[in-house]
């Protein structure tokens, strides 16, 4: 596990605190991947599948985390790619904010 999806595992645990219902895999390009589920956060494997999976690079999912950057914002922009479920992604886009 690479130290920014060991990172992104702390701080996504922090704002949710165990309270999300649903699934998603987040892509973090060039350092791995992190899964929100009933189990809590962690890192992800290939093998993880979620309701969303949302793409992004290192910096934009940092801003994203640091409340920099709005996911909705970053979405719009081109710098947050969803696949899979859109409503699942805005409740964790509005449990993140």
């Amino acid at each position: 596990m690479t130290s920014v999806i060991e990172a992104a595992v702390g701080a996504i645990s922090q704002k949710l605190g165990g309270d999300f219902d649903g699934s998603a895999k987040f892509v973090i390009e060039g350092e791995g991947a992190v899964i929100v589920d009933g189990a809590g956060v962690r890192a992800a494997t290939e093998a993880d599948t979620a309701d969303v999976t949302m793409t992004a690079n290192s910096d934009t999912f940092q801003e994203i985390l640091s409340g920099e950057l709005n996911p909705t914002s970053a979405f719009m922009s081109g710098k947050l790619k969803l696949d899979g479920d859109m409503g699942t992604a805005m409740k964790l886009g509005s449990a993140l904010a």
